[in-house]
């Protein structure tokens, strides 16, 4: 039994604490090694799990077993050790393999109780180490996905409770593995419902304008039939759920022209945007319905004429993205009952599902910050970090064009 299996049973205290116990210290002569024995045995346990975890990260399956197994078994010290789902041996590292044919048989209470059990390996074969096995389930969201069995010359209590530890640990990564799939699904949830929302009427009208110009200005009709290809390809791609905000303004750039060509000069709109900030990565079509927003509130009721502003600037750490209009507003307490949820099933749901995927992705600090009054217009501000962790934008798919914001179509 190694020293680091002594430590296990403070791993989970030691990982939640963020407690790195590795610090140097210096000799007299001025050479410098990390700490005492203890502390060094700390260092490696937390670094051994920390190589361990990514595997698990994919879930419980064959391959993330066998690539994590090597870890989990130098954690415990131990001289063979196994991995297991509910039906069978996902993988087996170390010595005594033909023990792997018998495992399943003597875990009928791990996995049906979901209670640690230990056992006699039964093996009397001379060139056998492996005398004793400790076994102990793996549960995520109070299931047994299965069990992790460590084997041992003899009993022991300090592998007993090891193994316990462990087998917590793996099941806290595959339950954050689960909360990884499930945000990913909740967010394409929230994308669709994004998608549902693109107006069967805009595209109608969209159409509709582009074959009002087929026999007056052919040329004009092909440019905006590309963009409207663009735009639904854009909208409507399959991957990612992230942007560059250099591709969601040329999104918005080619909603706009059809827009345009809908309500000519009865809409004006101004872009001023820093070149610098156009390779912030944002959250997939963030803009788009804020600027959708703005065009159905500029022009409804008895408005004849709005003015859009859109811009994008440096703020040091973030981008700092405004979109304005001067339209009808909206009574304050109104909006925030549609940033509730409480608007009905379909009001304020791209308000609301922007402001959620906002705080989701960055934190609670950068939703979105929305001015306005009945008969003064809106102003929406959405800041966004240069960089976090874990949020960058996919390659384009084959068969988007990946023009630039500030190309021409």
């Amino acid at each position: 039994m190694s020293s680091t299996a002594v430590l296990l049973a403070l791993c989970p205290l030691l990982l939640a604490g963020g407690f790195l116990a590795g610090r140097r210290t210096a000799h007299p002569d001025g050479r410098s090694d990390l700490g005492t024995p203890v502390e060094r045995a700390t260092f490696e346990t937390l670094h051994t799990a920390s190589l361990a975890a990514p595997p698990l990260r994919a879930g419980l399956t064959e391959d993330s077993a066998r690539k994590a197994a090597r870890r989990l078994r130098s954690l415990l010290g131990t001289d063979a050790l196994c991995l297991t789902n509910r039906s069978a041996v996902l993988t087996w590292h170390g010595t005594g393999e033909h023990h792997a044919k018998q495992v399943l048989d003597r875990l009928a209470d791990v996995l049906d109780a979901g209670r640690s059990a230990a056992f006699d390996c039964g093996c009397r074969a001379d060139d056998c180490p492996l005398r004793w096995a400790v076994a102990a389930p793996i549960v995520v969201d109070h299931r047994v996905l299965g069990a992790l069995v460590a084997y041992a010359p003899r009993e022991s209590a300090v592998l007993a409770r090891a193994t316990d530890e462990v087998a917590r640990w793996v099941s806290v990564q595959l339950e954050l593995a689960e909360l990884d799939r499930s945000r990913t699904r909740l967010i394409e949830a929230e994308i669709k419902a994004l998608r549902a929302q693109i107006s069967p009427h805009f595209i109608f009208n969209s159409l509709a304008a582009i074959a009002s110009f087929v026999r007056t200005d052919p040329t004009r009709a092909r440019e905006l039939l590309l963009e409207f290809a663009d735009f639904t390809r854009y909208s409507f791609r399959r991957h990612g759920e992230f942007t560059t905000l250099a591709d969601e303004l040329h999104s918005i750039d080619q909603y706009l022209a059809l827009v345009r060509a809908r309500f000519g000069d009865r809409l004006s709109v101004t872009l001023q945007i820093a070149p610098e900030v156009l390779a912030v990565t944002l959250p997939f079509l963030c803009l788009q319905p804020l600027v959708e927003n703005a065009v159905k509130h500029g022009l409804e009721g008895a408005v004849t004429r709005s003015r859009i502003t859109i811009s994008a600037q440096d703020a040091g750490a973030e981008a700092e993205v405004v979109i304005e209009d001067d339209g009808v507003g909206m009574d304050p307490g109104r909006l925030r009952a549609l940033l509730r949820g409480e608007g009905g099933p379909s009001a304020g749901v791209g308000l609301l599902n922007v402001d959620e995927r906002l705080r989701t992705v960055f934190g609670d600090a950068y939703g979105l910050v929305i001015e306005t009054a009945r008969g003064a217009g809106t102003r929406i501000t959405v800041r966004i970090p240069k960089f976090r962790a874990g949020v960058h934008s996919s390659p384009p798919e084959a068969g988007d064009q990946g023009v630039p914001f500030g190309s021409s179509g």
